[in-house]
């Protein structure tokens, strides 16, 4: 099916939500209702051989209905309200951020993993930066230091699941086949910037020229041919799908992931991927997470 044809046909349902004492409820989720098709999913010219992108393979998606956007702030709020929920950074007492938007860097510890990543203090879904940081101005933006047992904890209580990777990699091309971002072949389009990356020399120079150094928020940009917002930059999003490298090439029907691992995949890149190292804000980029991992740039969508 023809993407201007499928666009046309996509069933969204819309609500709008400013009230951040409300309880939020399923049908406060702008959603579209998408799928029911094969499409070809990964890419066999990746830049990172070790994500297991390739082979490309013919899958088949059921209709499903995905959230326009990334959870934000004001909704993950409510769910905190409703129930009362303690994050599994806020238990921890620390989590992982940047190290150009910490105070006093020198002070904190470095992650083992990547040295621009500090553990500081306090930080959390709301006090993204640590103690004295709020979500003042960012209620709006995509929640983040968000956990994959938070992540299905909000969409139990919600009544909702977190999207299979073949769903959420779907979704993402907007009906376009094998192209490597929502909107078509090029990164910017007429200079335009349509995603929230790192432009500059990472880790240490950000030149802002998309308008954001941290999230931005999540209708920030034009939307894909469904609707969709950020599916690339902005926050990697965690997806229902246990990770591994080792795909058949045969066609298959909605995929769901192997069974047993530790680790498990996130989709769409964030706000700190860049050529020079992380060249995965494309439609196919995934990466695998422990479950536990928690940083300033990991949110989740949700799936209905």
């Amino acid at each position: 099916m023809g993407v201007n044809n499928f666009a046309r046909g996509v069933d969204k349902t819309t609500a709008v939500t400013t009230d951040v004492s409300r309880p939020v409820a399923v049908s406060d989720i702008d959603t579209v209702r998408i799928g029911g098709e094969w499409f070809d999913m990964g890419s066999n010219d990746s830049q990172h051989p070790e994500d297991g992108e390739s082979p490309v393979r013919s899958v088949w998606i059921n209709q499903f209905s995905l959230a326009t956007t990334a959870v934000c702030n004001k909704d993950f709020q409510r769910f905190v309200d409703a129930t009362n929920y303690v994050t599994q950074a806020e238990r921890a007492g620390s989590s992982f951020v940047f190290h150009l938007l910490c105070d006093d860097i020198q002070t904190l510890p470095v992650s083992s993993v990547a040295p621009w990543w500090r553990d500081v203090p306090g930080a959390c879904w709301s006090a993204p930066q640590g103690v004295g940081s709020s979500l003042e101005e960012r209620w709006d933006h995509p929640v983040v230091h968000i956990t994959r047992e938070d992540a299905l904890h909000y969409c139990q209580w919600l009544g909702a699941r977190l999207p299979t990777e073949a769903e959420w990699e779907y979704a993402a091309r907007g009906g376009l086949a094998m192209k490597p971002y929502p909107w078509g072949d090029e990164l910017t389009v007429n200079g335009e910037h349509r995603c929230n990356i790192w432009q500059g020399e990472f880790p240490n120079t950000n030149t802002n020229q998309d308008g954001f150094v941290d999230t931005a928020p999540v209708r920030e940009y034009a939307s894909n041919a469904y609707g969709l917002f950020n599916m690339t930059g902005n926050v990697w999003e965690w997806v229902a799908d246990r990770f591994t490298n080792m795909h058949s090439p045969r066609a298959v029907k909605n995929p769901t992931g192997p069974l047993n691992g530790n680790r498990f995949v996130a989709k769409g890149g964030s706000y700190l991927c860049h050529e020079s190292y992380c060249l995965r804000y494309r439609n196919s980029s995934r990466q695998a997470l422990v479950a536990s991992v928690s940083t300033g740039n990991v949110g989740f969508r949700v799936c209905l």
